[in-house]
């Protein structure tokens, strides 16, 4: 077929390594999670869990403050962004994303066989709205991006999709829990908005893979025609009693991404002193350059000290590293490991 799969960061096991490098979040997820998936480890593991996901999906909806209809769960952001290439987009006009962004969109087009138009990010990798006045099967593109980290503007969403009514425009929620505006508030004037969000960062999931989709009753009407086409059980019992608490114990998530923002405060601040370009942030990494240091010589002796970053060998961005926010500890360390690499460069003392 042709395709060039995603590549997801690196898990090495030759050695014990602090992971900067697949947006994991450092902290265990909330206690009350762990209980609810121990207390669903019982005997109904022989059942089926519920294919509608139906006390989920309903407790997403009150806490956003939406229809349970306007809801749907899956198996992790990644396959819900997979059902939404084939229900949506149109394989006769090209669909249109950036082209520093999410590697798994160019994936999934080409496995759709859909056409598609990169648009170029802008020198700063802010993202250029009036690009995305043009004709187009569809729109997809991360707030925040990734791997850059920048945020846009609920106002610039809105032009987006006021220009763009004839087609659904999908916004990859995936790290806004950490400082970006979601634009969920816009569903309900927006027909063509479909916003898909995850557990696995801001609510410390990665390993239960939950995600979630928020929408007009339609749009969530033609994921499940798609998903029901392949598989009507896609979250077992556990990643559904798991994913109810997580989204319940408020007071958890808001202490723990806090948390991480402040620490990526304190290490963008402290990588600025190194001499290191730092992009503005509202993610779970920071996006970093060297103006005499190579990314790609940084992240090889980085791994070599034992931490792992995550080096994208693309057009634009092969001298910036992507650096999960770790615990405080981590980041310590990390900020030690990189100025040891900075100094022995420059032949400064220590």
């Amino acid at each position: 077929m042709g395709l060039e799969p995603y590549i997801p960061g690196e898990q090495p096991k030759d050695k014990k390594y602090i992971k900067l490098n697949t947006n994991e979040n450092p902290y265990p997820p909330s206690p009350k999670v762990l209980a609810a998936i121990k207390a669903a480890a019982n005997d109904s593991l022989k059942l089926y869990p519920d294919p509608e996901g139906e006390e989920l999906r309903s407790t997403i909806a009150d806490y956003y403050g939406l229809k349970k209809e306007e809801v749907f769960v899956g198996n992790g952001s990644d396959e819900i962004l997979a059902f939404a290439f084939m229900a949506f987009f149109d394989p006769g006009r090209p669909i249109l994303f950036p082209d520093i962004t999410y590697s798994f969109y160019p994936v999934y087009a080409k496995l759709c066989n859909l056409n598609y138009e990169q648009i170029a990010l802008n020198p700063d990798f802010s993202l250029p709205v009036n690009q995305f006045f043009r004709e187009n099967g569809g729109i997809i593109f991360p707030n925040p991006n990734a791997p850059t980290g920048r945020a846009v503007t609920l106002n610039e969403i809105e032009e987006i999709l006021r220009y763009n009514g004839n087609s659904v425009v999908i916004i990859d929620e995936a790290y806004i829990d950490f400082g970006g505006t979601s634009s969920i508030r816009l569903i309900s004037q927006y027909p063509n908005l479909l916003v898909v969000q995850t557990l696995s960062k801001s609510r410390s999931l990665a390993g239960l893979r939950v995600g979630y989709a928020l929408g007009n009753e339609n749009l969530i009407g033609a994921l499940n025609t798609i998903k029901n086409s392949f598989n009507s059980y896609t979250l077992d019992r556990l990643a559904l009693a798991g994913a109810k608490e997580a989204i319940k114990d408020e007071e958890y998530f808001q202490q723990i991404r806090k948390k991480i923002m402040a620490t990526r405060k304190e290490v963008s601040d402290e990588l600025l002193k190194l001499g290191f370009k730092v992009v503005p942030s509202q993610a779970n990494f920071v996006f970093i350059s060297h103006p005499i240091f190579p990314a790609q010589k940084i992240f090889q002796q980085l791994k070599e000290r034992a931490v792992l970053v995550r080096y994208f060998k693309q057009s634009r961005i092969d001298n910036y590293l992507r650096v999960s926010i770790g615990s405080d500890e981590e980041m310590k360390i990390f900020l030690q490991r990189i100025k040891e690499i900075i100094q022995d460069k420059q032949g400064l003392p220590k």
